[in-house]
């Protein structure tokens, strides 16, 4: 411990100068010196965070849940903060500025999945699992074929939700700063590397905390002063929102952002139930002691959660109407940092500099938190789901694992500094929607059918995982966006750039079917264990859990797992 501390002190000694050379040698402009200060104020504060959780991260437990000690309201809070990413805060609010009505189907979509996780998933989640949702999909399954195609789609799903972050984060500093794109991308990367290296679990939640905190006040206090503006009549803001936005009274009527309604649909069905398939929302409720907190846990993030996304709903028309045409926003006939930017030139709009200081670095601070979460989830699906349970078959060396992390860790930042470069001009609500999408269609059947559905077999699973998985990834890839725009191909090979609405059924279809036709022992012991794994998903218990390594032992050994599982 004293060897990680010394190299994380090595490393913030020498990451502080890099930043502060960067922005002497390319920053560009007129500087904002308030926005400056705060943004170093926070790094060095998240720093401080980091070094204090990388004293207390001693075991596997510490560094992917925190020891599963925080309680329901910490960790609601802590949801709130890993969920409320720059998707919610700068994507959403970008969507209605530009397309008015359609960029509030991300907020409702995003918001609608939390009563899923609700009364579907979080206390029989939380009493089947440990570390990742895998260990809830291969509680009665198959160990490595389960594990092996939880990495994939875990892997699919954070390197889609990091391109979102990563571009906000880009944006964000190139516009404060007069930074090069690239190296504000690079000085993203490595913040987010070093939270998660050295931090863990207890640093991202400590993180992820704050921050809520901060952005809840900053966008509150964003919303209120335009409803004061507005004589705290929506009718008025709405009125002089037409009246600003090119596009007229058609900002009011769906079509702008989804002129097909199958796509709109679509969308709505993949945030709806993507929620439920997020690998690093799904980790958070192993950081909590039992089911109780678990469920506590949701109650607390779905209230934050909803109230900020009725604020976004002020936020995106307020900017419609106070940065819309404004020359001190515009450059030309664009926004200046792109559309994505239009909620920090409202805050600009609302509280002068001081106040746009605060709000940036609060936005930095989202997109570092989630940034650090979702890197987490992903050195956790290599270390822990292929390394600890494929690999070395439930008995790993337990400083290995975490070696094998911290390098997954170093290896997503690389990743992921690439990827934010090459998606520069994306809208972030966009992306993360994609990502929405594979949750939904490779993760969500999966768990929803492990802890409901009795005649589930390992191959059903896989089968059917695999199938929404390449469904989602084949349908977002030939779609328009990504072949036509991202990959400069014209136009897309197919009509829709959200696949849930199809990809969902061909996984759930394709898993009940394979299942239902497998009659192999294996499926038929699978199947015993179901009423075991039932009734501890219900109560918990170490007793229940004996039963069922006693029941695999005897008649299934292959499925027999660790008694601390």
């Amino acid at each position: 411990m004293k060897r990680l501390n010394k190299h994380f002190t090595a490393a913030s000694i020498l990451l502080l100068p890099f930043m502060t050379s960067a922005f002497a040698q390319h920053a560009q402009g007129e500087k904002n010196w308030t926005a400056i200060i705060m943004f170093f104020v926070f790094v060095i504060a998240t720093l401080y965070i980091t070094f204090w959780a990388a004293n207390k991260t001693k075991s596997a437990s510490d560094f992917y849940t925190a020891g599963g000690g925080l309680s329901g309201f910490q960790n609601g809070l802590a949801i709130a903060g890993d969920y409320l990413s720059s998707a919610s805060f700068l994507g959403i609010s970008a969507m209605v500025f530009t397309s008015g009505y359609d960029g509030l189907i991300y907020s409702f979509g995003f918001f609608i999945g939390w009563p899923v996780i609700l009364f579907l998933m979080a206390e029989r989640f939380r009493n089947l699992g440990r570390f990742t949702f895998a260990d809830v999909t291969a509680y009665r399954l198959k160990q490595t074929p389960i594990r092996i195609l939880a990495a994939f789609s875990t892997m699919a799903i954070v390197l889609l939700y990091l391109i979102a972050q990563m571009v906000g984060a880009g944006k964000l500093i190139e516009l404060l700063f007069g930074l090069n794109y690239g190296i504000a991308v690079m000085i993203v990367g490595v913040l987010m590397v070093m939270y998660v290296l050295f931090g863990g679990m207890l640093a991202t939640t400590w993180v992820q905390m704050i921050k809520a905190v901060l952005i809840l006040f900053g966008a509150t206090l964003m919303s209120v002063v335009v409803l004061v503006w507005s004589g705290f009549d929506l009718g008025t803001l709405f009125a002089n929102a037409v009246e600003k936005s090119p596009k007229g009274l058609a900002i009011m009527k769906p079509g702008l952002q989804f002129p097909n309604p199958i796509d709109a649909i679509s969308l709505g069905v993949g945030l709806m139930f993507g929620t439920a398939g997020l690998p690093h929302i799904l980790m958070r409720f192993f950081t909590v002691k039992d089911a109780k907190e678990a469920r506590k846990s949701v109650l607390y993030a779905t209230t934050f959660i909803g109230y900020f996304y009725l604020l976004m709903f002020i936020i995106g028309f307020g900017a419609i109407v106070y940065v819309m045409g404004v020359p001190e926003y515009m450059s030309g006939n664009a926004l200046i940092g792109g559309n994505n930017m239009a909620a920090i030139h409202l805050a600009h709009a609302v509280g002068g500099n001081l106040f746009l200081g605060f709000m940036s670095a609060v936005t930095f601070a989202t997109l570092v938190a989630v940034v650090a979460g979702l890197t987490l989830s992903g050195a956790s699906a290599i270390s822990h789901d292929i390394y600890a349970n494929v690999i070395m078959k439930g008995k790993p060396v337990m400083k290995t694992e975490l070696k094998i992390s911290r390098y997954t860790t170093i290896a997503l930042g690389i990743i992921a500094i690439l990827l934010g470069i090459m998606f520069e001009n994306q809208n972030v609500a966009f992306v993360v929607g994609l990502a929405f999408s594979i949750g939904a269609s490779a993760n969500f059947p999966l768990l929803f059918l492990s802890m409901y559905w009795k005649k589930l077999s390992t191959r059903g699973a896989v089968a059917g995982g695999a199938a929404g998985l390449a469904s989602a990834v084949i349908m977002i890839v030939l779609g328009p966006e990504v072949w036509g725009n991202v990959l400069g191909n014209g136009e897309g090979i197919l009509p829709y750039n959200n696949p849930a609405l199809f990809s969902i059924p061909i996984a759930f279809i394709v898993t009940m079917v394979v299942s239902l036709m497998d009659n192999s022992a294996e499926a038929k012991a699978e199947q015993a264990v179901f009423s075991a794994q039932y009734v501890r998903s219900q109560v918990g218990g170490e007793g229940i859990a004996e039963a069922i390594q006693q029941y695999r032992q005897v008649n299934h050994p292959e499925f027999m797992e660790k008694k601390n599982s």
